[in-house]
């Protein structure tokens, strides 16, 4: 039995901040952030909005795309690391905001991979039958942890959710093969030291702390790894592929990977220029987005690769 996408959808705040806004607040110009990121402007939640109100709207899309009832769900999973407390999960915030009564419901942590680890996770609930139909959510509101007088992360980040249905495949359409990786030993290059269980305090600050440097490094070897181990488990090739949508996390990133593996840009789909890195939500917004700009047709091989602090990485192909 193979998992396929039935539904998609996303959400994003209203408010734009643009480079030039950030310029105003920080030591920083449009020119040097385009340039070292591709990032033009990032979506900015207001003080009333958590990440569980972006991930209701991304959901209820989702579902109305799928053709399925809330109640129809037999499990959320939510990929997010700015829940909107320690607990209740996302999940569960979601299954009662959509009434969806039957399902199960649970967050998972793996930041900017976090999508790929809950699409994995949901695709074998299906594969095993121990589920039917599965809601699976990437959410993030990175900007609530930012420190804005930082301008190596304070220009990177916007906050979204996307969402995708899950449900058995009735024809060769689905998940075809999935990857998944982490290097915990990396994990100090990015961090938010404050409010966990050993700095409950917040002594040492609630904000992201990144080795830009560092994470680039990781962030292109496993991107490119995660293409490669992805394909070899479906035992396709590099020019079977119709759509990369990587994380969305620095333009520089993604053009010396694909250009390393011969993907031609017209089948590399990026939207960071608008919305920046916004962490588990990055992989489904930019589906959602490649989707309703005509970029996907049936039949097309899709990878979804994404990367982000834990360290962690993974990767998803799909048959769509």
């Amino acid at each position: 039995m193979r998992a396929t996408i039935t539904g998609v959808g996303s959400a994003i705040p209203d408010k734009i901040v643009t480079n030039d806004d950030l310029a105003k607040i920080v030591d920083t110009n449009d020119e040097w952030i385009r340039t070292r990121t591709g990032i033009q402007e990032r979506r900015v939640s207001d003080e009333k909005t958590a990440t569980s109100d972006l991930a209701v709207k991304a959901a209820a899309k989702a579902l109305k795309a799928s053709g399925l009832a809330a109640d129809q769900l037999d499990l959320i999973i939510v990929g997010t690391t700015s829940p909107d407390s320690l607990f209740p999960s996302v999940a569960c915030i979601l299954q009662k905001e959509l009434g969806a009564t039957r399902a199960a419901a649970f967050d998972v942590s793996a930041a900017c991979a976090g999508f790929n680890y809950a699409l994995t996770v949901a695709t074998n609930f299906i594969e095993n039958g121990t589920f039917k139909n599965i809601l699976v959510v990437g959410a993030d509101t990175p900007t609530k942890y930012l420190n804005w007088q930082d301008r190596g992360t304070c220009i990177l980040f916007g906050d979204a959710a996307g969402a995708v249905v899950l449900s058995p495949s009735k024809d060769d359409s689905g998940i075809l093969a999935s990857w998944l990786k982490a290097e915990g030993a990396l994990g100090k290059y990015l961090i938010m030291p404050g409010g966990g269980s050993r700095d409950p305090e917040e002594k040492n600050g609630r904000f992201i702390t990144m080795e830009g440097k560092e994470v680039f490094k990781f962030a292109v070897r496993v991107l490119e790894e995660s293409i490669k181990e992805v394909l070899a488990k479906a035992k396709l090739t590099i020019a079977d592929v119709d759509l990369l949508i990587p994380h969305q996390a620095n333009i520089r990133i993604i053009d010396h990977v694909t250009k390393k593996l011969g993907l031609p840009k017209e089948k590399v789909y990026v939207n960071l220029q608008k919305y920046g890195n916004t962490s588990a939500a990055s992989i489904p917004l930019a589906l959602d987005e490649a989707l309703t700009d005509g970029k996907i047709h049936k039949g097309d091989l899709i990878i979804l690769s994404g990367f982000g602090a834990g360290l962690t990485a993974g990767a998803n192909i799909i048959r769509w």
